[in-house]
């Protein structure tokens, strides 16, 4: 119970810094009047790619928790998502 807190607590410190970061990243898309979907699919990826690394970096001491792994299945699926959205625009605009 102490490490699952442990870990609940790391994240509410390192997951809001990348939030803002990709969020900056979503919101300079925008500006520059890149398209929607593929700026959607930027954002989603690299999310999905940050959350991830965070993950992998914390892995050997909280490899064995069920929310460190439904927290690795959300990262994984974020960058998934990302690149779903990512290969239509990028045809589109071939």
């Amino acid at each position: 119970m102490k490490e699952e807190r442990t870990f609940l607590n790391y994240l509410a410190f390192t997951v809001p810094h990348v939030t803002v970061f990709a969020g900056a990243v979503f919101g300079i898309l925008l500006l520059v009047r890149i398209d929607v979907r593929l700026s959607l699919g930027i954002f989603a990826t690299l999310y999905g790619v940050m959350l991830t690394i965070i993950g992998v970096i914390v892995r050997p001491h909280f490899s064995r928790l069920s929310v460190y792994r439904i927290y690795m299945l959300f990262s994984i699926l974020m960058g998934i998502l990302g690149i779903a959205l990512l290969l239509p625009a990028l045809r589109g605009s071939l």
